[in-house]
Order: C-alpha cells, then sequence, then structure tokens
C-alpha cells in the first residue's frame, strides 16, 4: 500500500513562494486561498438569495430589495477579501503602495466607468428611479427592469430592450411617469357641426367619460367648450386615470372615443369635417363630350363639401 509522507507534505506546503518584506507567501497559502475564496463566494451569494427571498415574501418594493442585495454581496466581499488576507499573514498596509498606483492609474483611464458606477449607487440609494418605473428617454419610452452599478436595463414599448449609462440618467432630463403614484391627466377633443346643441354636447361627452371604469371620479372629469373653429364647435374633456404604461392611456382614450361616437348617433349630433368655400368669378364652361353638349353659365360661388 502506498504511505503517504506527511512531513513531507507539510515541507511542500511550507515552501515559499513569494516574500514582500517580512511578509512571506507559501505553497500552502496559494493552495489553500482559491478554496477560501470560492467558499465565501457561494456563501455570499446564498446569504444575498436568502434576504432577498424573504424580502420579497413580505413585499417590500423591487429596488428596496435590490439595494439591499447589492449592499450585502459588498460588504460580504470586503470582508472575505480582507479574511483571506490575515488567514495568510499579510496585512492590507502591505499594499497600500500599490492600490494607492492603482487608483491613480484607474482614475485617468477609467473615469466613464467610475462615473457609471458612482451613479448607479446614487440611483440605488436616492431611488428616484426604481424597478418597474415607467420612463421617458429622450424619445424612448419604456419600463425599468434592472439598475445595476454600471448602466439600467430599459425595455421600450415595442419590446427591444436598451443599457442606458447610469450617469445619463443623472446628467440629462428624464420623465418617470410613475415616481410618486400612477396618475395621469390626459384629454380627449372633439369637434361638432354649427348648429349643433353645445349643452347636450357637453351632457354626452361628460357621459361617455363617467361611464369609462377607467377614470376617476376624483377630481371629476371637467367638459370645455373650447373655441369656434373654422369648421366645427371644438370641446374638449379633460379627466385623470390610472395608467402604467403608455398603451392603456391610448388604448382609455379609444374606447371613451368609441362611446362619444355612438352617444352623438343616437342623438343626431354630427361630428365635424373639414368644408371649404369655392368662389368662381367670371364664366363657368362645362362640356359634355358623350352628347357633345356646352353649358355655359354665370356663377357667382360655389360650395364645395
Amino acid at each position: 500500500m502506498m504511505q503517504f509522507d506527511f512531513e513531507a507534505i507539510k515541507a511542500l506546503f511550507a515552501t515559499p513562494l513569494i516574500k514582500m518584506g517580512d511578509y512571506t507567501i507559501t505553497v500552502g497559502d496559494v493552495a489553500i486561498v482559491p478554496c477560501i475564496i470560492l467558499l465565501g463566494i457561494l456563501l455570499t451569494r446564498w446569504a444575498t438569495s436568502l434576504v432577498a427571498s424573504r424580502m420579497r415574501k413580505r413585499g417590500v418594493a423591487p429596488d428596496v430589495v435590490h439595494l439591499v442585495s447589492r449592499l450585502i454581496y459588498v460588504f460580504a466581499i470586503v470582508i472575505l477579501v480582507i479574511t483571506t488576507l490575515d488567514f495568510i499573514n499579510i496585512p492590507i498596509t502591505a499594499f497600500a503602495f500599490v492600490s494607492g498606483a492603482i487608483a491613480i492609474g484607474v482614475g485617468f483611464g477609467a473615469q466613464n466607468i467610475i462615473n457609471n458606477f458612482i451613479s448607479g449607487w446614487i440611483l440605488m440609494w436616492e431611488r428616484p428611479i426604481r424597478i418597474g418605473d415607467f420612463l421617458e428617454v429622450e424619445s424612448a419610452k419604456g419600463r425599468v427592469e434592472a439598475i445595476n452599478t454600471r448602466s439600467t436595463r430599459f425595455r421600450r414599448t415595442d419590446g427591444v430592450h436598451m443599457l442606458i449609462p447610469n450617469s445619463k440618467l443623472l446628467e440629462n432630463t428624464v420623465v418617470n411617469w410613475t415616481l410618486k403614484d400612477k396618475l395621469i391627466r390626459t384629454t380627449v377633443r372633439v369637434g361638432v357641426a354649427y348648429g349643433s346643441p353645445a349643452r347636450t354636447v357637453k351632457t354626452l361627452i361628460e357621459q361617455a367619460v363617467s361611464e369609462s371604469a377607467n377614470v376617476l371620479q376624483d377630481p371629476a372629469p371637467l367638459v370645455i367648450f373650447d373655441d369656434f373653429g373654422d369648421n366645427a364647435l371644438m370641446f374638449e374633456v379633460y379627466f385623470w386615470i390610472e395608467a402604467t404604461v403608455e398603451r392603456d392611456l391610448r388604448v382609455i382614450r379609444s374606447d371613451i372615443r368609441f362611446r362619444i361616437d355612438e352617444l352623438f348617433s343616437e342623438n343626431n349630433i354630427v361630428i365635424a369635417f373639414p368644408q371649404r368655400d369655392v368662389h368662381v368669378d367670371g364664366k363657368l364652361v362645362v362640356v359634355n363630350e358623350r352628347e357633345n353638349v356646352t353649358v355655359q353659365s354665370h356663377v357667382t360661388s360655389e360650395r364645395k363639401e
């Protein structure tokens, strides 16, 4: 049978590899460090997942869960690094000069990365933008799916994913539709033909809006006789709804327009359309080529609808 020489193995592990001043790194240190790091990372992920799972069960907001998970992960990694260095008897002060040089190099060469990293922590801590918020960034509209340390994952209304640098969300104007609540005021505009009973039109518009289950009654909808237009009497109704995405907003307005059209048809209210008066000065000649007849008449005006 093969006999293990424990003394030889012990001597092998005690063999010095690197010497840093008064500190020596042996073969045993190099062999045990990966095991400590692997075990520490597995424990960190397990602890982070456990805390996040319990917070979700208690109904904590997703962005708060994300922030706490990040803080636990960073804190655990720092403890892991300090523990590993202490295990191999290397104090942190031994890396003071090296870490200072690295910090200077990173400061000059990775300014954008550091900027986005710090911006990511600001977003997670101050929470001006949260996971699930509906944003309007420049010409793009969509929902926030994740806030990472470098960028924010953003899904547009057409389903396309965008990765937006965190610094851009802090330095530029961002419209957050759901920052405090999901209440949105919107309008529907309609024009009716001249001669229509204005009071009746107002009542029918109020009925159409009030019948919608999505319209809030407090504050109550408000119908405005907006203007005497070129071709119509213009009415506009203002109302509040609770919408989560732009699609909801458009669908609700569409349903109200359908109902307004139905009520106007039932009450013989005509929705106006553009009209033009054409005035012809002089002689108008109409030629019928089939019957070879020419009709001439003096025309003073003609209305074309």
